[in-house]
């Protein structure tokens, strides 16, 4: 069958094979075949992409996925777009299920909002439209000047839940941390259930108090300011003993997040939950990055079982651990691609998506 239907190309922009799987996917769900480009590294480490179809007048679809060298995967990303921009195409969509470095979207002290650097050079190198999916921060939509369809992974997670967990319905669905707690209410009011919250654990901060903005002035001032008037201080953070709000005894807890990448706490919390009566846990994340011994630490922990989908490539961690399933979302980022080359509306895909999920 000929790789283009309708003027539609589909380009995946990773040279890793591995990586490669979801776009081969969301292509099968069209009907249509992986256009021919070749992306390698030289000797020298630079990213060399060669487009061999012409792709004048065509919408190009351009499909990456993260893999584990997350720098060479953007500049793939990019060297792709760009040189589908001086081929001449009429639009460049960017699939890009899990956006790199969004966890970089907020001020650290004296470092940058990445996110936003990574926005502004998409957007420069040609990009038309971006479709992605749960977003760490849905505010990372407005460092974009292109639209931007933020997918969710959720129906698929809450399908899994009620056809793969036996009496799911004696279980509560659990914040890790209080940050999270809006995530689970809305998996809990989905599915009828129960809701608990962890808190007092060491978290990695996401709070204010790490971005700089609380830094005393190095000098005082005289002129300015009245010098009986002093700023006054914050009470610094003082975190509570690890508490669970909420009845887990007897049931299925079922952690919820967006990102499972560096499991500590994640074993923590399951740890904690065991130890507070729950009988089985289980962690389901849209997007499965496991680095480092990441598949180690929850073989050994006390985690029954943790489901992701294949935003990101993660075979080789599933081989380290078995208790790692996966959820394949090609579903849905095929009917998006469809939906936008035939200028059809996206409502669909965000049916009973509230402004809070």
């Amino acid at each position: 069958m000929n790789h283009t239907k309708g003027g539609l190309v589909i380009f995946t922009a990773n040279s890793h094979p591995s990586s490669r799987e979801l776009g081969k996917r969301i292509a099968e769900r069209l009907g249509v075949e992986i256009g021919k480009v070749q992306v390698y590294q030289e000797d020298n480490r630079e990213t060399r992409v060669q487009i061999q179809e012409s792709v004048r007048g065509k919408d190009v679809f351009v499909i990456q996925t993260v893999s584990k060298d997350v720098n060479t995967t953007i500049m793939e990303m990019l060297i792709t777009v760009y040189a589908c921009r001086t081929s001449c195409a009429r639009s460049i969509t960017g699939v890009l299920p899990y956006f790199p470095y969004s966890k970089q979207c907020k001020m650290r002290k004296r470092g940058s909002i990445v996110t936003k650097l990574i926005a502004s050079m998409m957007c420069k190198a040609g990009l038309t439209h971006l479709i992605t999916m749960d977003l760490h921060q849905k505010e990372i939509q407005g460092f974009f000047t292109i639209p931007v369809d933020n997918l969710r992974a959720s129906p698929f997670l809450l399908q899994y839940i009620q056809e793969e967990i036996p009496d799911y319905r004696n279980a509560v669905i659990v914040a890790k941390s209080p940050a999270s707690a809006k995530r689970a209410q809305s998996f809990a009011e989905r599915l009828r259930l129960g809701i608990a919250v962890i808190h007092g654990e060491a978290q990695d901060a996401e709070s204010d108090m790490v971005d700089g903005r609380h830094s005393p002035p190095t000098i005082k001032t005289s002129g300015a300011i009245h010098p009986s008037m002093e700023i006054p201080l914050l009470i610094p953070k003082e975190k509570p003993p690890i508490t669970v709000v909420g009845d887990v005894g007897g049931r299925i807890a079922i952690i919820v997040d967006d990102i499972i990448d560096d499991v500590g706490s994640f074993v923590a919390a399951a740890e904690t939950l065991k130890e507070r009566g729950a009988y089985k846990v289980f962690v389901m994340a849209t997007h499965g990055i496991l680095s480092s011994d990441a598949p180690r630490f929850i073989e050994e922990s006390a985690i029954d079982e943790v489901v992701v989908t294949n935003t990101i490539p993660h075979e080789l961690q599933k081989l380290q651990c078995p208790k790692i399933k996966t959820v394949d979302i090609s579903m849905i980022l095929a009917e998006a691609i469809r939906r936008i080359h035939n200028g059809e509306s996206m409502s669909y895909l965000f049916r009973n998506i509230a402004m809070d999920d």
